[in-house]
């Protein structure tokens, strides 16, 4: 998942190990396992950028899911302001023809798509960059996202509460029509306490504290459940949101 940036917060990465996080966003161990939605987020930006003449992709990550929609519009830019994603986006985009920034555009009307996939939700600034009838297509993760690893190893919950009534009402107010709502609490099923570890380490934002020693009770508690029961089950949190200046 992305918006390192999870609930609209830059990930601190001060106090995360660097060597504990990937690089980019292609974590392929979770290729398969369930937690995503029903719908496909990349059919339906595909199905937007064929009209578009100009697309931003807002927190593109390594740009990965971006190389996966082309051919893309003769004027794509992607935004990125992790500095370990940059380099690799720019490398993966530029045969593309695709301009990575570090920052939003200064521009008004500019694009006719703009894109987030788990990524940042500015909606001022979207309606700001967004030409008249443009769309706005993102798919974000909730804040109620994988609450059931918090709970099993005591860890605090999310500060932010973050789900598609809250994301609705922002882009609203900020004069967008949106079109389309979806919002799904999908089951995620972990097999053994390593797949727990990893999925911690390598999002770290879901227990921003994490250390296998800190929570090494708890973590041997989860290991006994799934012992036990076989499994650990709890519930991601996706949302989809299709907006339209008017």
């Amino acid at each position: 998942m992305r918006s390192g940036q999870q609930y609209g917060e830059p990930v601190d990465e001060t106090t995360t190990p660097l060597g504990e996080r990937a690089t980019g966003w292609e974590f392929a161990w979770l290729d398969g396992r369930p937690g995503e939605p029903s719908w496909s987020y990349p059919d339906l930006a595909r199905h937007l950028l064929r009209r578009a003449g100009a697309a931003l992709d807002l927190d593109t990550g390594g740009g990965e899911l971006l190389a996966e929609l082309a051919p893309l519009p003769p004027h794509t830019v992607a935004v990125e302001s992790w500095a370990r994603n940059i380099p690799v986006a720019r490398d993966r985009l530029a045969p593309l023809g695709v301009a990575v920034l570090t920052e939003l555009p200064g521009g008004e009307d500019e694009f006719d798509v703009v894109l987030s996939r788990h990524g940042r939700l500015p909606a001022t600034d979207i309606s700001r960059l967004l030409r008249p009838g443009g769309h706005l297509l993102s798919q974000q993760v909730g804040s109620d996202d994988l609450a059931g690893l918090n709970v099993a190893l005591g860890a605090p919950p999310a500060h932010h509460r973050w789900n598609a009534e809250v994301a609705v009402a922002a882009l609203e107010e900020a004069g967008l029509h949106v079109t389309d709502v979806r919002e799904e609490h999908p089951d995620v099923v972990f097999h053994n306490v390593g797949e727990v570890v990893r999925q911690l380490r390598d999002l770290p934002w879901q227990i921003r504290d994490f250390d296998t020693g800190k929570y090494a009770d708890a973590l041997g508690r989860v290991d006994s459940f799934i012992r036990l029961h076989g499994a650990l089950a709890v519930t991601a949190h996706r949302f989809l949101v299709h907006a339209v200046r008017s």
